[in-house]
């Protein structure tokens, strides 16, 4: 398959148009076309040896030749016209030739097709471009993919309860008609309260406080971003929790030895 002519941006084509340079033939198409085939044989009819004419058979053969091609391009021409309908709401992009050779590379939505002179015409942006200058379909479905939410890297981390720290890693929040401005983390089935997830940027944050009292264990954390297809990502996050949390008594100190009060006073 043939590369875009015009990039993805926000999850659709870009409309601005290329111009290329291609060398065109001064004498014209190299195809044998039946109007060619009927020329030649009108002069091969006009200029045969008088002497030795071409026979009845000869003829007939060649006329049935005739009747072969011009049925198999009016079938091509039926095929592309039935093509064409299919194409209405479909991204593609349409190649035109100008009279200096110059190629343009045109993208857009198919609004309609039209009928001229026995051949389709797709109707792009309020301009019409015959069947034949069809180069790309795209599909739609492509398109949205493009904007869709990700995350661009695989991340692995580590929690330490003896030593707890907030977890962060990078997210690509998309773009176009599916971009989203915030994202759910799911961490062994249970959905984190918002209020330990933070957003900024390109950058998620789940506070220490919403890890602290899960059990030893390696978990594979799920988000769900708010765009418009809630698009879901599994699989990218390895967390690892181990360590023992601190208690109150670990913090306190047995001073009662040392408090003056509690020692006995001299007789």
């Amino acid at each position: 398959m043939a590369e875009l002519i015009n990039p993805v941006k926000n999850g659709a084509i870009d409309q601005t148009s290329t111009t290329t340079t291609t060398k065109t033939s001064t004498k014209g198409t190299d195809a044998l076309g039946k109007d060619a085939f009927l020329q030649l044989l009108v002069t091969q009819m006009k200029y045969q040896d008088p002497l030795n004419p071409n026979t009845d058979t000869e003829y007939v053969a060649q006329l049935a030749t005739f009747s072969q091609l011009e049925q198999m391009q009016n079938l091509s021409q039926t095929s592309a016209n039935s093509q064409a309908f299919g194409l209405v709401g479909m991204n593609v992009i349409v190649k035109s030739t100008d009279t200096s050779g110059g190629v343009t590379y045109k993208s857009g939505t198919v609004d309609y097709v039209a009928m001229s002179g026995g051949k389709a015409q797709l109707s792009i942006e309020g301009s019409l471009y015959n069947i034949d200058q069809l180069y790309q379909v795209i599909d739609s479905t492509y398109l949205i993919k493009q904007g869709l939410p990700y995350m661009p890297k695989e991340v692995s981390e580590t929690f330490d309860k003896a030593n707890p720290k907030d977890i962060t890693f990078d997210v690509n929040l998309g773009s176009g008609e599916t971009i989203a401005t915030d994202v759910a983390v799911i961490i062994n089935n249970n959905i984190l309260d918002s209020k330990y997830i933070t957003v900024a940027g390109n950058k998620v944050t789940i506070s220490k406080d919403a890890l602290k009292d899960l059990e030893d264990g390696t978990y594979k954390p799920t988000l769900v971003f708010n765009d418009a297809l809630y698009t879901t990502v599994a699989g990218k996050i390895t967390l690892k929790v181990e360590g023992q949390a601190p208690t109150e008594d670990d913090n306190t100190d047995d001073s009662s030895n040392d408090n003056p009060s509690n020692s006995t006073p001299e007789a």
